[in-house]
C-alpha cells in the first residue's frame, strides 16, 4: 500500500490513505481471494499496491500533475508530470474510487511479507519479473508491450489470465491495474479515508 507511506510517485503519503490498508467491495475480495487460492497452489501470491481510493486521493494527484516538472527517471522517465493525465497514466476520477479495482502484482509465496521498494525499469528483486515496477508510468508498462524479455511477457500473461479467470479485466495501459467485471458500484465515487478501523 505505497500511497499510505512515501514511496510512491509523489514522495510523500496521499491524501485520505491514513493506513497501509486494502479495502474493497464484497463482491471483488471474494473473486482476488479465489485467484489468490489458485496462486498458492503452484507456490505463489498476490501482493496488493492499490485498492480502493477515495476521491481526495484522486484529487490530490491531479493537484500535484498541476504544479508540474520534469520527468523523473524512478516513476515516469519519459513522461512530464503535467502530461500523466493526457497520456492516461492519471485519471480525474478513478475505477478505484468504486472498491472493486485493484493494482497488484505476484511474489513467490514464501516471500509474501517482504518489504517493497518500486523502481521504474526494474523489478522488486523476489516478486516475479514483469519488465517494470508498479506504478512505472511509461509505455513499457503496457500490459502488451513488447518487446518484453520472455520471463516478462509470460508473467504478465500469467497475471493477466489469473485474474480474467475470476471476472477481473486488466487496464491495457498498466499490467498491474484489474477491475472487476460487473462490478457493484459502477457510477459511484467513494471519498471515506482509508483506515484501520473496523
Amino acid at each position: 500500500m505505497n500511497y499510505a507511506r512515501d514511496a510512491n510517485f509523489i514522495g510523500r503519503i496521499v491524501k485520505g490513505y491514513e493506513a497501509p490498508v486494502c479495502i474493497l467491495t464484497r463482491a471483488a475480495a471474494e473473486a482476488l481471494a479465489r485467484v489468490q487460492a489458485r496462486m498458492a497452489r503452484d507456490g505463489l501470491s498476490l501482493v496488493m499496491f492499490d485498492c480502493y481510493r477515495p476521491e481526495r486521493a484522486v484529487k490530490d494527484f491531479m493537484d500535484w500533475i498541476g504544479t508540474g516538472g520534469p520527468p523523473d527517471p524512478k516513476w515516469y522517465p519519459r513522461v512530464r508530470r503535467e502530461d500523466l493525465h493526457k497520456q492516461g497514466y492519471l485519471a480525474r476520477r478513478s475505477a478505484h474510487s468504486r472498491g472493486s479495482t485493484v493494482d497488484l502484482g505476484i511474489v513467490r509465496l514464501e516471500q509474501a511479507h517482504a518489504s517493497i521498494d518500486p523502481d521504474c525499469g526494474a523489478g522488486f528483486g523476489f516478486m516475479l519479473e514483469f519488465g517494470t515496477g508498479y506504478d512505472c508510468l511509461d509505455p513499457l508498462s503496457a500490459t502488451a508491450h513488447a518487446p518484453l524479455p520472455a520471463d516478462s511477457a509470460d508473467n504478465r500473461k500469467l497475471l493477466v489470465d489469473a485474474m480474467a479467470a475470476e471476472g477481473f479485466r486488466n487496464y491495457s495501459k498498466e499490467w498491474w491495474h484489474f477491475t472487476l467485471n460487473g462490478e457493484p458500484f459502477p457510477k459511484e465515487a467513494f471519498d471515506f479515508p482509508v483506515t484501520a478501523a473496523e
